[in-house]
């Protein structure tokens, strides 16, 4: 008899102790999602390719292991949708190109509730540099992997499924589960999914997008974007105990898919560990990835998550547009903006071999504080500086490099 109760609890104990351990955030899947994703296999897995299919029939792999039910169409995990391409940067469409077409990938926490958590990603990329939106000097041919845009926001999606659906607790709210494709083309498959939902829009509480939080850099800095969205998400982020350096913006339109739900009023949160010198280029790899950072970032998501979950449907706050997305500008300086930059001025994160930049003698780490007649106090006035000038012509840029100011001839 004592035999059999100890084995009883033997068993109990080790029970509890795999239940901790799939519960808790797991590098090693992380790493695992991302190394797939970002393998030469899938060939960048640019939209409508069959390597882009390879990876979404991944994706719901992971969703199904996690027990979550499908929410795409015909109770499939595959929202199909077809787009004609942008063919210049300011969204024109090509009426006459060929129809793209693709799909998102959705899964279903079903808990019951009244009201839906819905957390996503664009699991889409630049495949072999075909489509002009490269950085490289000669892409075409090359294979970009886009281990940190946006396998790592994918792997996040996946890990946080499996951890809401594995970890024993029944939330107060469902969860959608959602990863894009198009998004690097113009957000189509979000702005597909938001205007032909498989769930009611209306009893979404909010919307967490993942996009680039792969590279925690040494200064743990994190953008959390959107915060400006519900009159709840500040003071949630200030109360929680996290090591990460967070800079808020409030702001609910940006460069990636959250913009789609909060153009249909939903409150959002953007997650961004900022750009950096392989950015569209065939050179992210999933070597470069941080998966310690990320492992901490959906830490931080779980701590958030579980904090919204217990307060009621979030009140929708419209927010200022950021003024980059209102001006239209026709040259470009070729630089990479640090986006996760809290001083003033435009802090330059990498810069383009050939363009005017690079050829007046910017560099890496200097700060741009002026442009033109433009004092550059932030990314807004860098921007307003841009739309000034048409190509051909001549300005002065002045940088801070260290304790010194230079001021150089650029020629867009």
């Amino acid at each position: 008899m004592k035999q059999y109760i100890l084995t009883i609890f033997a068993a109990w104990f080790a029970a509890v102790g795999l239940l901790a351990q799939t519960t808790e955030i797991s590098e090693k899947h992380l790493k695992k999602h991302v190394t797939y994703l970002a393998s030469d296999k899938l060939k960048g897995r640019a939209t409508g390719t069959p390597q882009e299919k390879m990876a979404a029939k991944y994706i719901a792999k992971q969703f199904r292991k996690a027990g979550l039910a499908p929410k795409g169409d015909n109770n499939t995990y595959f929202h199909q949708f077809g787009f004609r391409k942008h063919t210049d940067p300011h969204g024109g469409i090509d009426e006459k190109a060929p129809q793209v077409y693709s799909q998102n990938v959705a899964a279903y926490l079903d808990n019951g509730a009244e009201y839906t958590i819905v957390i996503g990603a664009h699991y889409d990329h630049l495949g072999m540099g075909l489509d002009h939106n490269s950085l490289e000097a000669n892409p075409e041919g090359k294979i970009h992997n886009g281990a940190d845009d946006n396998a790592s926001g994918t792997a996040g999606v996946i890990e946080l499924a499996r951890y809401f659906a594995k970890n024993g607790v029944k939330e107060q709210h469902n969860f959608l589960f959602l990863c894009f494709s198009g998004e690097e083309l113009g957000l189509f498959g979000s702005k597909k999914y938001t205007d032909y939902p498989t769930i009611d829009l209306s009893k979404v509480s909010f919307m967490l997008n993942m996009d680039m939080i792969g590279r925690l850099n040494e200064e743990k800095r994190l953008v959390v974007g959107g915060v400006g969205t519900a009159p709840d998400f500040v003071p949630t982020i200030k109360s929680l105990s996290t090591e990460l350096t967070i800079k808020l913006d409030s702001a609910g339109i940006g460069p990636s898919d959250h913009t789609s739900f909060y153009l249909k009023n939903i409150p959002v949160l953007f997650f961004f560990t900022g750009q950096h010198s392989d950015y569209h280029k065939p050179t992210d790899d999933v070597e470069k990835v941080n998966f310690s950072g990320l492992k901490q970032i959906l830490n931080l998501a779980t701590a958030m998550i579980t904090n919204l979950d217990k307060q009621p449907k979030l009140k929708f706050q419209e927010t200022k547009a950021k003024e980059e997305n209102k001006v239209s500008f026709k040259v470009t300086l070729g630089i990479m903006p640090d986006y996760t930059w809290d001083k003033e001025g435009v802090h330059v994160d990498g810069v383009t071999d050939g363009k005017p930049a690079s050829k007046a003698g910017i560099l890496k780490g200097d700060v741009i504080i002026g442009l033109g007649d433009i004092q550059v106090k932030s990314i807004q006035d860098y921007m307003k500086g841009l739309s000034m000038f048409k190509k051909g012509e001549t300005t002065k840029v002045k940088v801070q490099r260290g304790n010194e100011e230079k001021t150089m001839d650029v020629t867009f």
